[in-house]
């Protein structure tokens, strides 16, 4: 059965068609065209979302959390809950990403995510419309000690190929994105490995120098973990790796855009730096996110929230961003307008992490994934590989 949905205009989402018309069938875009001069089959049922804009739906490719519930702890039966939630933010699919835990741990966490995954990619996840779970992003634990943030210093490890094979023999082959410090011995040889199994290799949590920034990018890392944040300060003498984030157009870089991670004015100096193409939101959202105030678990860590904001012993650790408000905010801080900001939320990490065949943009053959917003960038709903209307 064929359903053809129309609305006031479609971000796809690097262009804007006025009066479109996105059939789709067997969960797939089967046809996206403008509704000027078409008449819908018979045999389509007609959804009209009216004034609204349809968009690509949120891709969050650094997220720990959200609904109460923490990825690193929660059970493969619970993570629908945690999917239906973020739906009503716009996101329809995500990383699960970890902390630095003892390793044993960890690939326990890892081994429950790919249940996860793999019980997503075949339907077979619970009833209802849902964010899916599309890959494993190892934030740590080959993160420097200097930079580390809240992550607990005696859960970092010295990279090696070994233990990184050993992560992702956990994860089954879901692991696709790597945060590490390139600074760290042994970084370069795990980066080159990481790149070679199709890993999108992220350079973060780093006291990197500019020319070692440069060396990891030479080695295979072509992404940067929320910019600013966990990195070596930028000096217009002695730039470090920030300099080479925003200078290097071979790195796309993702940023925390909740106005507390990074300063509004900071935010639009990145978005001019990285541009339409290469600026990428993520949340970093913990259980915490849709919660009350209160006392909440971040891996091993324990996390307090009180006004939007998530401390660990004095130090910010994590979000409760949402992706609609990081859209949002993207609009308010800076002069982009609500497309760009939603390319920057969809096609842009999609592209990073090698997705975006499927994922992150309105076109023929991609999964039928898309939210219906008001004209300021609200989500009205979110339809998962076609259902949700």
């Amino acid at each position: 059965m064929k359903t053809a949905f129309t609305a006031r205009r479609l971000f796809t989402p690097t262009e804007e068609i006025d009066h479109p018309l996105l059939i789709v069938e067997d969960g797939r875009i089967a046809e996206l065209s403008s509704l000027s001069g078409k008449s819908v089959a018979v045999n389509a049922a007609l959804v009209d979302f009216g004034d609204a804009t349809l968009a690509p739906g949120f891709l969050d490719v650094h997220m720990h959390g959200g609904a109460g519930l923490d990825l690193m702890r929660a059970l493969p039966s619970e993570l629908p809950r945690l999917g239906k939630f973020l739906t009503t933010h716009g996101v329809t699919g995500y990383f699960a990403t970890t902390v630095a835990a003892p390793l044993d741990d960890t690939c326990a966490a890892l081994a429950r995510l790919a249940d996860a995954i793999e019980a997503a990619a075949t339907g077979s996840n619970g009833d209802g419309v849902q964010a899916r779970p599309l890959g494993i992003h190892l934030e740590g634990p080959f993160l420097s000690h200097k930079r580390r943030g809240v992550h607990p210093p005696e859960n970092l490890v010295t990279p090696t190929v070994e233990i990184f094979d050993r992560l992702c023999q956990a994860a089954r082959g879901h692991v696709r994105m790597l945060t590490i410090a390139p600074e760290i011995p042994g970084a370069m040889e795990v980066i080159a490995e990481a790149a070679k199994r199709k890993v999108c290799v992220s350079i973060g949590h780093s006291d990197a120098e500019l020319p070692v920034a440069r060396d990891a990018v030479s080695a295979g890392a072509r992404h940067a973990t929320h910019t600013f944040n966990a990195m070596r300060p930028l000096d217009h003498r002695e730039p470090g790796i920030i300099g080479e984030v925003l200078s290097d157009d071979r790195l796309t870089a993702d940023i925390i855009v909740d106005g507390i991670h990074v300063a509004p004015e900071v935010v639009k100096l990145f978005l001019l730096a990285k541009g339409h193409e290469r600026a990428v939101l993520i949340t970093d959202a913990i259980s915490a996110t849709g919660m009350p105030d209160g006392r909440y678990q971040l891996g091993p860590i324990e996390v307090d929230v009180k006004d939007g904001k998530c401390t660990s012993g004095g130090s910010l650790a994590g979000s409760v961003l949402t992706m609609d408000r990081a859209v949002r905010n993207v609009t308010k801080f800076s002069n982009w307008n609500l497309r760009e900001a939603v390319q920057a939320a969809t096609l842009n990490p999609a592209r990073a992490v090698g997705l975006s065949r499927r994922h992150g943009v309105l076109a023929q053959g991609a999964d039928a994934d898309f939210a219906v917003l008001s004209p300021t960038g609200e989500v009205l709903k979110t339809i998962v590989r076609g259902r949700g209307f």
